[in-house]
């Protein structure tokens, strides 16, 4: 019995040093560092050791330098067909729609036929067209006749057998015939002339007439059908623009159309392309302001390559009077704390300090620095709420 009793004490006392060597243990050297500031740090500073996990989460970058505007405006604004290059078709007579060969939307070169017009107008222009010459055959036989009477008369006075009044009625009659022959002269080239720009060939009745592109563009507009008949030569029947370029149109306010100025060159920004951005050069600025929205519109050209633009697509103009070099940092790298704006700049191996800056305009997905930062200082790009939150 004594013996048992001792060997239970034995076990016992082994089991009690066991559990207090367990709750002496060191901590695993697995555990991961601490991402806390060494005491020895001043305020707003951080230092990771050598090969810390959380130096592979932070990436860092220099401060770049870009040119960055001093004074713009931006002002929403659409696409327009460029007025230079847009063409209202109005037909050339009246007449019958015989056919209509294009439809909105086909590209057109100049002179391609667009609808063909059956109007009794042609064969009213060729019967002018052959009056017209035979007035000229009519004012040339009375030429001819007072031509011989004046030669007649005139060697009779030379043998004294009339008077000089007889000479003078000869040549006043000459005169007259020859102003006759080229009135009928001009009435001709006037009547073959028009039959040149309607495309008629003379003598040849019943015609028709084809009206040809004056330009060459898309179609964007047409309100004319075959079977129709037409009597107003004035109404715009198609709509042909170019658009090799376009116009970006917006209202500027009145206070900052200062800043804007012909020939400048502006940046677009466009709803349908975000993201992207197009360039294009001020070719017009309105005399007048609107009395009701206090603006002024500013119409750039652009080139539309691929036809990418499309007339009523919107977006924004953005005027800049004037640029200079500032440090630029991407837009992820400063954050807004205690109503301050800081960056976290890295000044040795690991180690990182809490930098208050003076942020300008946003260029893109960039910020300019007006002050805190200077050109190749290294700074934290990615991984920056890691820092906050130590």
């Amino acid at each position: 019995m004594t013996t048992i009793r001792a060997n239970s004490a034995i076990a016992a006392l082994a089991l009690t040093l066991l559990a207090t060597a367990c709750q002496q243990a060191p901590p695993s050297a697995e555990a991961a560092p601490k991402a806390v500031p060494a005491p020895s740090l001043p305020s707003g500073e951080i230092q990771f050791a050598a090969g810390s996990p959380q130096l592979a989460q932070i990436k860092v970058e220099p401060v770049a330098v870009a040119e960055v505007p001093t004074d713009e405006v931006t002002s929403p604004g659409k696409v327009e067909a460029n007025p230079n290059r847009t063409s209202h078709v109005t037909l050339p007579l009246a007449g019958r729609i015989v056919s209509v060969t294009v439809k909105i939307g086909d590209y057109v070169q100049q002179g391609q036929p667009l609808l063909m017009i059956d109007s009794p107008d042609v064969d009213a222009a060729l019967s002018a067209q052959l009056q017209s010459l035979a007035a000229i055959t009519q004012a040339k036989s009375i030429v001819t006749k007072a031509q011989a009477d004046l030669d007649r008369v005139r060697d009779l006075f030379a043998h004294d057998a009339v008077a000089k009044k007889e000479v003078l009625n000869a040549e006043a009659m000459l005169t007259q015939g020859q102003a006759g022959l080229e009135q009928a002269q001009a009435g001709a080239q006037q009547s073959r002339r028009r039959l040149e720009i309607l495309g008629i060939e003379p003598g040849k009745f019943g015609q028709k007439v084809s009206v040809n592109a004056p330009i060459a563009g898309k179609v964007l507009e047409m309100n004319i059908v075959p079977g129709e008949y037409r009597n107003d030569t004035s109404a715009q029947v198609m709509t042909i623009a170019d658009l090799s370029t376009v116009w970006i149109t917006s209202d500027v306010p009145e206070s900052s159309i200062r800043l804007v100025k012909l020939g400048e060159p502006v940046q677009i920004d466009l709803a349908a392309y975000p993201g992207e951005k197009f360039r294009g050069r001020v070719k017009q600025i309105a005399d007048i302001v609107d009395p009701q929205t206090r603006t002024i519109k500013v119409r750039a050209e652009m080139l539309n390559t691929g036809a990418r633009l499309r007339p009523e697509m919107f977006g924004q103009i953005r005027h800049v009077e004037a640029v200079e070099n500032k440090p630029v940092v991407p837009a992820s790298a400063v954050i807004e704390t205690d109503g301050k704006r800081i960056v976290w700049r890295n000044t040795a191996e690991g180690r990182f300090v809490r930098t208050p800056v003076v942020v300008g305009a946003r260029i893109g997905e960039r910020i300019a620095i007006l002050n805190g930062l200077q050109a190749g200082d290294k700074i934290v790009t990615d991984g920056v709420m890691l820092l906050q939150s130590n």
